[in-house]
């Protein structure tokens, strides 16, 4: 009996990439087995934090890192980490910021609802969100004239292809942050293949999450400087402690790390771009069907299957009411597109879709 059988869940093929409301992802064998051996086991938590701090900076380049129960947790505890520093009082005082720098400044084309809306986790640690430039995007100038206010804690910035507008120069954005003595935190939860380049910009924290390509369970990984790494992991003592990750998520993020650095990524990438063309070239044998490779807007090395067809909004609702259920991309379905991402699909489960798509559409 699987575990579907056994307690009546949906068959589900996730073609909708790391999305929340269908598990995120899939973890290895090797993984899985990590966490089987922690969950009978007794740990020291601080001494396994300290492991996994230990691991994030030698696979990132970051001076420490911290393990969250996930990245919007990050998200409110690395805006804690700015107003407190670490400060026993202030740690315990929050959500209550009297007497602390509580403004954190966003630039409005970077908010963002992950199922909450980022604000949220902001305004969790008792922040107040101070927004630059407006939907359509945000200058340098705009951030620096909201950075040049009082009680600047932070400025917030995320790496995302939700975002709107024109690309923000991270660079840019981190330096003039900084020229301000305000720290920089980089929100960029699907985004962990990228850290290392994002800790580059000069950001002082970089939020990602472990469940997505890192193949851990879930958790949101944290690195970045010394001082603030500390400040983030004191919350525990604070309301960091309803977001805690478990020893079973730790261990799950030490050995996805481990078999990260023993990765391949040249020849996944090479696997990964082949199974994308050769879902593409399938897919334009089915009458009235447009398929192409498209790469991920942010950097991401993650290449998609883009499919134009009539009436997309209904083929999407056909294959997710299909057994098994079949999830894709719909946020473009109002232009006719729908995106595919195959990175956690087998063979037979490509199989399927093409199969599903030839009955829709046929």
């Amino acid at each position: 009996m699987t575990i579907h059988e056994r307690y009546r869940l949906s068959v589900v093929i996730n073609a909708k990439g790391t999305f929340t409301p269908l598990g995120v992802s899939r973890s290895s064998d090797g993984v899985a087995e990590a966490v089987a051996q922690a969950l009978p086991e007794f740990f020291v938590m601080d001494e396994l934090g300290d492991r996994a701090s230990e691991a994030i900076a030698q696979v990132t380049g970051a001076q420490a890192g911290a393990v969250v129960h996930c990245t919007a947790a990050g998200v409110t505890l690395a805006v804690a980490a700015t107003m407190t520093g670490g400060d026993p009082r202030r740690t315990a005082a929050l959500p209550d910021a009297t007497d602390m720098h509580n403004r954190v400044v966003l630039p409005a084309c970077q908010v963002i609802d992950y199922g909450h809306t980022n604000l949220q986790g902001i305004r969790l640690a008792g922040a107040q969100v101070d927004l630059a430039g407006d939907e359509d995007g945000c200058t340098i100038a705009e951030l620096e004239e909201e950075l040049d206010g009082p009680d600047v804690a932070c400025l917030m910035l995320v790496a995302s292809r939700l975002t709107r507008g024109e690309p923000i120069d991270l660079v840019a954005a981190v330096r003039a942050a900084h020229r301000r003595g305000v720290p920089a935190i980089v929100d960029a939860a699907a985004q962990f293949p990228r850290i290392a380049d994002l800790l580059a910009t000069g950001a002082d924290l970089v939020l990602v999450s472990g469940q997505k390509y890192l193949g851990s369970p879930t958790a949101g990984l944290v690195a970045g400087s010394w001082p603030l790494v500390q400040a983030l992991r004191a919350q525990e003592k604070g309301i960091g402690r309803v977001m805690k990750p478990t020893k079973e998520a730790i261990v799950g993020v030490l050995a996805a790390l481990e078999e990260w650095q023993a990765f391949d990524r040249v020849k996944w990438e090479a696997d990964e771009l082949a199974k994308v063309d050769a879902f593409v070239t399938a897919a334009s044998r089915i009458p009235d069907v447009a398929a192409e490779a498209v790469k991920d807007p942010t950097g991401l090395q993650v290449s998609r299957v883009l499919l134009k067809v009539a009436d997309a909004k209904r083929v999407a609702t056909e294959l997710e009411a299909g057994t098994p259920s079949i999830y894709v991309m719909t946020d473009r379905t109002d232009e006719g597109e729908l995106m595919l991402e195959l990175v956690p699909l087998d063979a037979d489960e490509i199989d399927t879709i093409l199969a599903r798509l030839w009955a829709v559409l046929t």
